[in-house]
This record gives structure tokens, sequence and C-alpha cells, in this order.
């Protein structure tokens, strides 16, 4: 047990439990105001709600010995720790083995818990309440927990294989993100109205934005779950890549409008974020860079692509989450060095091969989770039904659901 490393993980847990929050805060001041706290409940509840699933069975999924399901290794972890039995407060002999194994498995949990929070921003101001609780439950259960397993876990499949995902471009970002189009495609466009939709409160999702740039940190460098020089790399590659995707997303966003757009700004930094995620670990401040300022440029374009194609995906999920995820685990596998972790390298350094694993490891969480979501929609829309009706969605579902105003007057 080392006491620097358990206070540094106990910190970063802390941290990505506040971009729940802040999450909630960014989502919530790009909708209208008559749906803001439906939205920012979604991101406050669903915390709730995976930090008890988490508990019960999906730890256990994701990184409990491999179950050899059909006789195939290294698709889903066994039930050794359903309820945290046997997660305990002395480190594990195979994941954190210099802090408590408990508290390992609550900074996965938090992860967990982020997750499916992000898809909602696909369904914004349309979903039924009580089918956002079962999809986050089977989703989280289903599709979040097996790919955790396949990348994270050491018997899983794709770590073996030497896939590369430092902090979740694959398991958090690219399958959230490819699953939030499906959503959008399935549950369909908003009701139309004399209301437009721009963002009620900017303020608000700058506050978010910031908040979410803040966690991070303990997304990206308590991944490093020591408290040294690798979690010391990983922080300044995050922020540095924020920094540069803010300045090409605000770039591009001025390009097109011929305005400075402060939305642009915030979207721009989550998506140098996202990008960076699964690289932090590997690559090198100059590396940070580039990855950056293409992340700013590319979701911005996928922004303008997704509104050509007229799908409704309220809080472009699939631009940010979906292509910043797939394209900062492909770029993983380009910048990856030596300089960083002497043991991973990537094209640049000699290691073309790992470019063809980061795309084998990509493909394969863009096919799973986006069967497997579209599965579940359909069971949940045949259960419960995915939609509130056109009367409540243009009453708003702030008074429809909740029976509550997030402003008086």
């Amino acid at each position: 047990m080392n006491a620097g490393d358990t206070a540094w993980m106990l910190t970063s847990t802390a941290l990505v439990m506040i971009m729940l929050p802040g999450l909630a805060l960014f989502y919530g001041g790009l909708v209208r105001r008559k749906n803001v706290l439906s939205t920012i409940m979604h991101s406050f509840f669903g915390l709730a709600i995976v930090s008890v699933v988490w508990v019960l069975v999906g730890f256990s999924l994701a990184f409990g010995p491999d179950a050899n399901l059909f006789g195939i290794p290294g698709l889903i972890g066994n039930l050794d720790f359903v309820g945290f039995m046997g997660v305990g407060l002395t480190p594990s002999a195979t994941y954190a083995v210099t802090i408590p194994f408990v508290l390992f498995a609550a900074f996965q949990l938090m992860f967990a818990a982020i997750t499916p929070a992000l898809i909602t921003g696909a369904f914004a101001e349309r979903k039924r309440f009580a089918s956002f609780v079962l999809f986050t439950i089977v989703w989280s259960v289903v599709v979040y927990s097996p790919i955790a397993h396949w990348v994270w876990a050491t018997d899983g499949w794709l770590f073996k294989l030497g896939a590369l995902d430092f902090a979740g471009g694959t398991v958090v970002h690219a399958s959230s993100g490819l699953s939030a189009l499906i959503v959008a495609i399935l549950i369909g466009k908003r009701v139309a109205s004399a209301e437009k939709t721009e963002p009620h409160d900017i303020p608000m999702t700058v506050l978010g934005a910031g908040l979410l740039w803040f966690g991070w940190f303990g997304f990206n460098a308590g991944s490093a779950v020591t408290a040294g020089g690798l979690a010391a790399s990983a922080f300044i590659v995050t922020n540095t890549a924020a920094a540069a995707a803010t300045l090409t997303w605000v770039g591009a966003s001025y390009l097109h409008h011929r305005k400075v757009s402060v939305v642009g700004a915030a979207c721009g930094a989550v998506a140098g974020l996202v990008a960076i995620t699964p690289a932090s670990g590997f690559v090198t401040p100059g590396g940070a860079i580039l990855i950056g300022l293409v992340a700013g440029g590319l979701c911005n374009s996928a922004t303008l692509i997704r509104e050509r194609l007229k799908i409704d995906d309220a809080l472009d999920v699939f631009a940010v989450h979906g292509v910043g995820g797939v394209f900062g685990a492909v770029a993983t596998g380009v910048l990856a060095t030596s300089a960083v972790q002497a043991s991973y390298k990537g094209l640049i350094d000699g290691n073309p091969g790992q470019v063809l694993i980061q795309l084998a490891a990509v493909g394969a969480t863009i096919a799973y989770a986006v069967v497997a979501t579209f599965v579940i929609i359909k069971l949940v829309d045949a259960v419960l039904g995915i939609r509130i009706s056109a009367r409540d969605e243009e009453l708003g579902l702030d008074l429809s659901t909740h029976g509550e105003v997030a402003y008086q007057v």
C-alpha cells in the first residue's frame, strides 16, 4: 500500500465524480428552458442508478476473472465480485497494486456512471423518464461492462491483443458516441414548434465545460493509478489537447459563421478532452497538440454533416464523443511513443502494427455498441414506450415529467 498513490486516487475519483454535475450543466445550458431540469436529472440520477448497478454486478462483469462465456475467453467477467464481495481494503494482486482494491473499483465506478450519461444528450427533450432509467440499467450491464472487460481487464481479448486505451477512448467515448447516434435515429426528431432550439443558458454550458475540463484531470491522470511521472504526463497532455481543440473549433466556427462562438469554445474543449483520453498515457505534449488541433476541426465538421443529414442528435454526442473518441483511439496507434512508457510504441516509434490493432479495437467496439444499443432501444420501446407524447413534449419535460420549473419568471 502506498499512501501517496491512495491519496491521489481518492482525489481522482472525486474529480471524475464532479464531471457528472459538470455534464449536467453543460447539457442543461444547451437545451430549451422548459427542459433544463429533465436534462440535468439525466446526469444526476444516472450517477445514482449506475452507482448501485456497479456495486451489484457491473464491476464484477467488467473486472472479475474471465467467465469464458460460451467457451470463448476474454468476453466478460464472472460473478466473483457481485455485491463487491472480495473487493477489499487491501491492494489487488492484479489491479491497483498500491491502493485499496475497493478504491480502484470506486474510481472505475465513475467511468461507468458518466458513459451512459453522455448518451442522454442524444435524446434530450423527448424521452420518457422511466425509459431512460431502464435503458441506463440495461446499457450499463450489457454494453459498458463487457467492453470495459475487453479493453481493460487483464484477460480481456482486446487487452491481450495489445489495444491501447489509457482512459476510455473506446470504452467510454466511442461506445457512448455511436450508441447516441443509434438512439437519435430510432427515437426520431423533436416535435417542431414555434420555439427555437438554441441554447437557453450559454453561461451554464461554459460553467459545465469548465467543470468537465477540471474533472478530466482525474479522468486521465488518475488512470495512471499512481502519483508519479505518468500521471503528470497525462495531466499536461490533457490540458494541452483541450486548449488546442478549442482554438481550432472556434477558428472553424468563425470561418463558417464569421462569429467567435462561445458555445464553440466550450464544445471544442470537450472535443479535445475526448480525443486525448485514449492517448493520454502514451503521447508527448507535442502529440497532444496535434491530436487537439485535428480533433477540434474534425468534430466541428461532424456537427455540420449531422445537420445536413437531419439527424436530431440534440446535443451532438456523436460528433463530439463518437468522432472524437474514434479519432483519438486511432491517433494513439500513430503517436504513442516509448518516451512516455517504454513498452508502448506507435507508428512514429517504429510500430505500424499498433494502428491495425487500434482499428480492430475501434471496429469491435462500434459493431457491438451499435447492435446492442439497437436491440436495447427496441426492447425498452416495446416494454415502456420510448417517447413522451407530443403534448407533453410541447409543454416541456420539466413540467410534464417532474412537475417543476427551473425559472419562475
